[in-house]
């Protein structure tokens, strides 16, 4: 090695330009926090997505926990490893000083949109959907961490609906006392658990909570309460107002799934499946989402 090029390792940074090293490909999907693009990493020779983390939002909400030595979004993500959680490469920071996460990349659409199209391709995956995002959330539960934004929006469905995928952990903290305190008041409002809403002390039974609402909409497109409302008002009836039965809704819904379902959007967090693995085992067996 020369003389020239011992300096240059010596002086190596850190951080990655991205520009450089990947190739976009399409067009940025813009998120709460973040964007994130489907790339070609040119350096490993594999497509992947690259989301890149918004500086302003994400010091906002890492100040939450200041003094607390909360692990980063891409440290979390690393330490997450199981079929149903999308596999996490690389975490680092870009020479132009913003946070970026490479990952896999799955072909296919998040379950929101499916959703809200009323996709006729989830007709008969339903069941296996719901065991699928039911052991994703475990999985993050097993690593000692709580999802905070389970929705629609953060499972992504592969092209042929066979796999789920939990995806985004930038409202994730550890399970541990000094990020379970009142006060944290974030995820998406309409998901939100009522010890969420109350500003009230939580634990990963608030993830049940939101997997429940989840998997309502999954399987009859709408809401337990209301539709109408994104602010975050509608949240506040979430203890005061039942939810409508998705037996209503669904007839011939199998009545373990149902059951389930509705077990999970207890206003009590004591009353809800104690982890995310009980509600995956309650339908095991089932095949067949109505009777």
């Amino acid at each position: 090695m020369s003389f020239l090029e011992k300096l240059k390792t010596l002086f190596k940074s850190d951080k990655v330009d991205i520009s450089a090293r990947f190739e976009f490909s399409r067009e940025a999907i813009s998120g709460t926090m973040s964007k994130f693009r489907k790339v070609f990493d040119i350096e490993n020779s594999r497509t992947v997505g690259l989301k890149v983390l918004d500086s302003e939002k994400t010091e906002h909400f890492e100040a939450r926990f200041k003094g607390l030595n909360k692990p980063s979004e891409g440290a979390i993500a690393m330490l997450l490893k199981h079929p149903q959680v999308v596999e996490t490469y690389e975490h680092g920071v870009a020479t132009s000083g913003v946070r970026y996460i490479v990952m896999e990349y799955i072909e296919g659409s998040g379950l929101n949109q499916m959703i809200q199209n009323r996709d006729s391709g989830l007709n008969g995956k339903r069941v296996s959907l719901m065991r699928q995002m039911a052991l994703g959330v475990g999985a993050v539960h097993k690593a000692g961490f709580i999802h905070r934004d389970v929705c629609p929006r953060n499972f992504i469905v592969s092209a042929d609906y066979n796999t789920a995928k939990l995806i985004d952990f930038g409202l994730t903290v550890p399970n541990e006392p000094p990020y379970r305190q009142p006060g944290n008041r974030t995820g998406t409002p309409l998901y939100m658990s009522p010890e969420i809403v109350r500003r009230r002390a939580t634990d990963h039974r608030v993830d049940i909570f939101a997997l429940g609402v989840t998997l309502y909409r999954l399987f009859v497109n709408e809401h337990p309460w209301s539709d109408g409302d994104a602010t975050g008002k509608a949240a506040l009836s979430f203890d005061t107002q039942a939810p409508t039965s998705i037996l209503e809704r669904r007839p011939r819904l199998n009545p373990a799934i149902a059951s389930i379902i509705m077990q999970c959007l207890q206003p009590d967090p004591n009353k809800r499946p104690e982890t995310a693995e009980r509600v995956a085992q309650a339908i095991s067996g089932i095949d067949k989402e109505d009777q």
